[in-house]
């Protein structure tokens, strides 16, 4: 015997995953009601339908500023969409300015894992490989992988936990996003300002 589901367990799962309606309902339907497992599948098939978006042109979008109360912080980012259809969707501004406020917040310092200067990376390794001397070989590798990723988490922005919902990552957040609305996006690049930092400065593309 099926369960029945509820316009209230659909509207609830749509606010945590960002899914239509009715991809709501029927992950909902077939899992008899299991909202863990109905988030799962529609991550599952969120990751799925934006990697087959990845490829496409993304030359649209938003540039969005932020000034924190009291103007000590500032942050001009660009994000970028494939149609101005969807430049001009709520969803998809409120999106930007959620990120514009986490980079504000977290300050990252680029925007993803390939933007990360070698000799950071580099220099990271061997702080870890230190750290993890006299360990077995196998343990070493595992304890090195650790750190790096920790340390991608502390300044990558897709890496990140996302201010508004610790739970997902920025990259995850994104490709909630884009399954939602249809199209690929990219973020693209940012600059964040804070009074009185050192001028080599937190800028990222």
């Amino acid at each position: 015997m099926s369960v029945k589901i509820s316009a209230k367990q659909v509207s609830e799962l749509r606010q945590m995953t960002g899914a239509g309606l009715m991809d709501c309902k029927k992950a909902l339907t077939e899992t008899d009601g299991d909202v863990e497992k109905a988030v799962t599948i529609l991550r599952t098939k969120g990751m799925a339908s934006a990697s087959k978006k990845a490829g496409r042109a993304t030359s649209e979008g938003l540039i969005e500023s932020y000034i924190h109360l009291g103007g000590k912080v500032g942050v001009l980012l660009e994000i970028n969409c494939e149609t101005d259809f969807v430049a001009k969707n709520e969803d998809f501004k409120s999106f930007v300015k959620d990120v514009c406020l986490h980079i504000a917040a977290v300050s990252p310092v680029c925007v993803s894992r390939d933007s990360v200067p070698t000799e950071l990376v580099e220099k990271e390794r061997e702080i870890a490989m230190a750290q993890a001397e006299g360990k077995p070989a196998a343990a070493i590798q595992k304890i090195v992988e650790g750190k790096l990723n920790k340390y991608y988490s502390s300044i990558c922005l897709l890496d990140q936990p996302f201010v508004k919902d610790s739970d997902k990552t920025v990259q995850e957040i994104l490709t909630e996003k884009i399954s939602q609305l249809g199209e690929n996006m990219v973020i693209r690049r940012f600059s964040r300002f804070q009074m009185g930092e050192d001028l080599a400065g937190e800028s990222a593309e």
